[in-house]
């Protein structure tokens, strides 16, 4: 089934914020939260729980 056009879902990638790693790709809605989105997430490269922020 195609999307709609103008989806206010879109997919993006989270990037750690001290090794630069993509580890995670997830969706949000683009109305809700239009800044990028950090939260965090375990980075498998650090071995532990660092911010992970949204890359465009």
């Amino acid at each position: 089934m195609a999307r709609k056009r103008g989806e206010a879902r879109i997919l993006i990638t989270m990037q750690c914020t001290d090794c630069r790693e993509r580890n995670y790709n997830t969706s949000k809605n683009r109305r809700n939260d239009p800044q990028r989105l950090e939260q965090r997430k375990y980075c498998s490269r650090c071995r532990a729980h660092r911010s992970h922020r949204e890359i465009r």
